[in-house]
């Protein structure tokens, strides 16, 4: 039994490190990001608590019948609000000291005497004390999960006028009361209905498993719950590129994982090497990761080096000579990335055959000679897409048949490299011009980014901007108000398009 335990306490470690899988991707909102957040949050509450719907009000005493109706918030005034992380999963949201503003219709029967018109309120000493769980669902997407809301109104006034307004007074206690119990009991719910439903709406449209282009898509779903500190809320995203022909490809995460330690900005978000050797991979699993020049397409420098040197001299004698060129330039292994605090490069190996290709014969291998090149990365972040421009670094040759003929491709080295450098590398760079979205909700947008590398992966620091408003994302992606269906015999109503008439 000691000796079991003592191994279990011995494994202890190990399991707890495996079960920990390194983000790819790993973004922190910092208290400046929430203090934006929290304007726009604060007049996203404002608008939800104008729509409060609080249910009519009727009493009776004595020979006194009365009504209220119609209950309308004409203002609000959110002076004192606070939004701040509370850990380990949770906003908290309070709003103290507020006041709102209402306006109602009443209706007064006093034996054979009828009262109508309105009634300005006012709600003041208003305090909501709101907490947000966050976490993680099914679906790897960050969530509001839970809602706990107190809300209580201090004190409450109403304005009456008209000709029984002493009548009113005398009864006010009882509408007051009555319309302060009704107020405070409508604010929660709008609250949970606005975190639940519609803040939700708006973090459906982070991107979690989605498309890049036709050769891969992008796997950005939470490997575990947010981890929420008294100043930062960091999210570990998977951060994986799959090729789309084999969508549950799992690629082993081996890199060092991203560790954020700034706070000045408003959000980071870190990458690390293996985020791009995953799109790398991906790239290389869909088989887009080779290029054919073939007849015109070969540039005229280069044909008439190849002709007059090394492989001229071999096929002299050939009638094939005079033959269209062939170049296939095909990658060997999926690229990979190297990140270190003085830059970010990409190694790749592949190799070129060259071949003549006579009209209706086969074609004639010329050569297939080794590359190895080592392109420097710049990576940067516009808007919400992280892209990436490659430039040849390094670039060697070399022959896999005999050390003569990699003699004899020595002066091949500069035309091929310029071969590359302005035929290849343009065709990359189209391909990652594009770049990938980042994880953000839709309407939110990153600015004055600053890219900084590190050692194993590279960290982007950035203010945050709002393209949108919440509301305006909530309306957009608000489901259409479905159309009843009833039983089939229940005739059909006439239509009114004239163009059916």
């Amino acid at each position: 039994m000691a000796a079991g335990s003592c191994l279990l306490l011995f494994l202890l470690p190990w399991l707890v490190t495996t079960s920990h899988s390194p983000p790819g991707c790993k973004i922190r909102i910092t208290s400046k990001g929430l203090d934006l957040v929290k304007q726009e949050g604060l007049r996203f509450v404002e608008q939800e608590l104008q729509n409060i719907t609080v249910s009519d009000l009727h009493g009776k005493e004595g020979q006194f019948h009365y009504n209220i109706s119609q209950v309308k918030v004409t203002d609000l005034q959110l002076a004192f609000s606070d939004l701040h992380f509370q850990p380990q999963q949770h906003l908290v949201f309070n709003i103290n000291n507020a006041s709102i503003s209402l306006r109602f219709r009443r209706q007064l029967l006093y034996w054979f005497f009828y009262d109508i018109g309105s009634i300005n309120a006012s709600a003041d000493g208003v305090h909501i004390h709101t907490v947000l769980q966050l976490s993680k669902d099914e679906a790897g997407r960050l969530k509001i999960s839970n809602i706990t809301c107190n809300a209580s109104i201090a004190r409450m006034y109403a304005g009456f006028s008209g000709t029984l307004r002493k009548v009113y007074e005398f009864l006010s206690t009882f509408i007051v009361t009555g319309m302060r119990f009704l107020l405070s009991q409508q604010i929660c719910p709008s609250l949970e209905h606005a975190s639940l439903v519609l803040l939700n709406s708006v973090l459906d449209t982070v991107p979690v498993r989605n498309y890049v282009d036709e050769h891969i898509g992008i796997d950005y779903s939470l490997l575990r719950d947010p981890a929420v500190s008294t100043d930062t809320l960091d999210l570990d995203f998977k951060g994986m590129f799959f090729p789309r022909a084999r969508e549950n490809q799992e690629l082993e995460n081996h890199a060092v994982e991203p560790v954020i330690k700034e706070t000045e900005r408003m959000v980071y978000v870190a990458f690390s090497e293996y985020f791009f050797d995953s799109a790398m991979h991906a790239y290389f699993q869909a088989g887009v990761l080779a290029i054919e020049l073939q007849g015109e397409k070969v540039p005229k420098d280069l044909e008439v080096l190849l002709r007059a040197t090394f492989f001229g001299t071999i096929f002299m004698l050939s009638p094939t000579t005079d033959a269209p060129l062939r170049l296939v330039l095909q990658v060997t292994a999926p690229p990979r990335c190297i990140i270190k605090p003085s830059g970010t490069s990409v190694s790749v190996s592949a190799f070129l055959n060259i071949s003549l290709v006579p009209p209706g014969r086969p074609a004639v291998q010329l050569s297939s000679m080794a590359m190895e090149t080592k392109l420097s990365a710049k990576v940067f972040l516009q808007g919400k897409a992280l892209r990436v421009q490659l430039d040849l670094r390094r670039f060697r040759i070399y022959s896999k048949q005999s050390a003569l003929e990699s003699l004899a491709l020595f002066s091949l080295q500069a035309p091929l490299k310029t071969l590359l450098q302005l035929t290849i590398m343009p065709i990359i760079n189209e391909r990652t011009k594009k770049g990938v979205q980042i994880p953000l909700p839709e309407g939110m947008d990153f600015t004055k980014e600053v890219v900084t590398n590190h050692a194993g992966f590279l960290t982007v620091g950035a203010d945050l901007h709002f393209s949108k408003g919440l509301r305006e994302v909530i309306e957009k992606y608000r489901p259409a108000p479905t159309i009843p269906t009833y039983p089939s015999s229940w005739p059909a109503e006439p239509s009114m398009d004239p163009r059916q008439l």
